[in-house]
């Protein structure tokens, strides 16, 4: 990272986040009111639990739910000193706390035993004081459920993610592994800079990778990590709102609409949205209206002009310059 000023750029080494005096508990609630840093604007999720203990009695950091209906375990360690010092694997120790979330039967299973103590918990940040914990939490779950047509596929499969500062070869190696044989599980940098007194945190997604080859541990040969090139579109290479203001499919001034809601907003040059004389992100527009942790921009911003998601319009342009270039 690079900090420039009067036109001189000056190399911001990172520091450690023990260097900053921030514990693990610092990072779980940045996350647990931020978890948008480690999910882009392609998913949704829904945090539902945070330390949550299982009948083992280990304690997982946060849970949520993604829009596919997973239940997403989210494990966290500070830097990789934390990481290596510990007698249990990292990655180990979050598959089997993601092992005893898949004895959660059905929605109001995890109401029960976790979305409801959360809620009680953090009742300060929720509206209606009225309903009870479990009333309030089956509400908000079959609503984020329903919306985004994952009734269906609730708890089929679990989903696990790593943060840390930095990831030790070992861990990547065996990440990279598990995601190889059908676990889904990924790992997340944050990064912190100081500067001038202010920290900055740069987020980095480790894994998984298009191809898992560039992780695995060589034990006849000494390790490496030479990335290859990705091919074809990740989600997070995805086009967003600048590119898709420069196609000139979307224009500053359209009236952009929240999916199934009767919030409307205008749009602007920089992408970002006006509200009640307000600018906001797109993301933390759509965030206020639903109440959700992160929220699929793409497919809940609807263009009012054409009716159609700005993700259904992003497709369609892409569909057509592919066509165009064969």
């Amino acid at each position: 990272m690079f900090y420039i000023k009067a036109n001189k750029a000056q190399k911001i080494d990172p520091i450690t986040f023990s260097e900053l005096n921030f514990q693990e508990s610092d990072i779980e609630e940045l996350l647990r009111s931020n978890i948008d840093m480690i999910c882009d604007e392609e998913e949704s999720m829904l945090i539902v639990g945070r330390q949550v203990r299982n009948a083992k009695h280990g304690r997982s950091d946060l849970t949520a739910v993604d829009n596919n209906g997973n239940i997403v375990l989210i494990e966290i360690k500070r830097d990789p000193k934390d990481i290596e010092i510990r007698s249990e694997a990292f990655e180990f120790q979050a598959i089997r706390y993601a092992a005893s979330y898949a004895t959660i039967e059905d929605p109001e299973d995890l109401v029960n035993k976790i979305y409801a103590p959360y809620i009680e918990k953090y009742r300060d940040e929720y509206e209606h004081q009225t309903l009870t914990s479990i009333e309030l939490g089956m509400r908000k779950l079959t609503e984020f459920l329903q919306v985004n047509g994952a009734e269906h596929t609730f708890n089929i499969r679990q989903k696990v993610i790593l943060v840390a500062s930095d990831f030790d070869e070992q861990t990547l190696s065996a990440v990279a592994w598990l995601n190889s044989n059908g676990v889904n599980m990924s790992c997340y940098k944050l990064i912190p800079h100081k500067i001038n007194e202010e920290v900055y945190i740069n987020v980095e997604k480790v894994l998984p990778l298009a191809s898992y080859n560039d992780y695995f541990v060589n034990f006849l040969e000494p390790a490496t990590a030479i990335k290859k090139p990705r091919k074809g579109l990740t989600r997070r290479s995805l086009p967003k709102i600048d590119a898709m203001l420069d196609w000139g499919v979307v224009n500053e001034g359209d009236i952009i609409s929240a999916k199934d809601r009767d919030q409307e907003a205008t749009l602007l040059a920089n992408g970002h949205v006006l509200v009640d004389e307000e600018e906001k992100s797109l993301q933390k527009w759509l965030k206020d209206i639903y109440g959700w942790s992160s929220v699929q921009t793409y497919v809940f911003a609807i263009h009012k002009e054409s009716g159609k998601s700005l993700s259904e319009i992003r497709e369609e342009y892409m569909d057509k310059k592919k066509d165009e270039a064969e």
